[in-house]
């Protein structure tokens, strides 16, 4: 993109529009974390309850251990439940306290420059750019 294609970053309204954009993104990977927790978690805790059953009578960290070991798919299932809620809170929190690193910046503004670019015809031009 040439300097004169690039619109100018004091523009409040460019501005606006890639906070909008961050926003969206937040929320996005939210709700691909609500998803995973909604769909999956219950399949897996669903296959993995004779061995909660035994848990709350005789919690061991042995137990939980061979639970897992012999669940695989729950377990591997879970993992990447909490993997991802881990992952986004620490995004997040990453970029509340340090604020967000230039390349994500420079992401987001050229997402927003090609939103802009494509007009009404873009998904997400409703949402960004009106």
């Amino acid at each position: 993109m040439d300097q004169s294609e690039q619109p100018s970053i004091t523009d409040p309204s460019f501005a606006q529009q890639v906070q909008k954009l961050h926003r969206l993104t937040v929320y996005g990977r939210w709700l691909f974390v609500i998803f995973l927790w909604l769909l999956i978690a219950p399949i897996c805790f669903w296959d993995l309850r004779s061995e909660i059953s035994l848990w709350r009578q005789y919690f061991t960290w042995v137990a939980v251990r061979y639970g897992l070991i012999f669940h695989p798919l729950s377990t591997l299932g879970l993992s990447f439940c909490i993997a991802m809620t881990v992952s986004v809170l620490v995004w997040q929190s990453r970029n509340i306290l340090m604020g967000l690193p230039q390349r994500e910046k420079e992401r987001l503004e050229k997402q927003v420059c090609r939103i802009r670019q494509q007009g009404a015809t873009h998904p997400l031009w409703k949402l960004i750019c009106q």
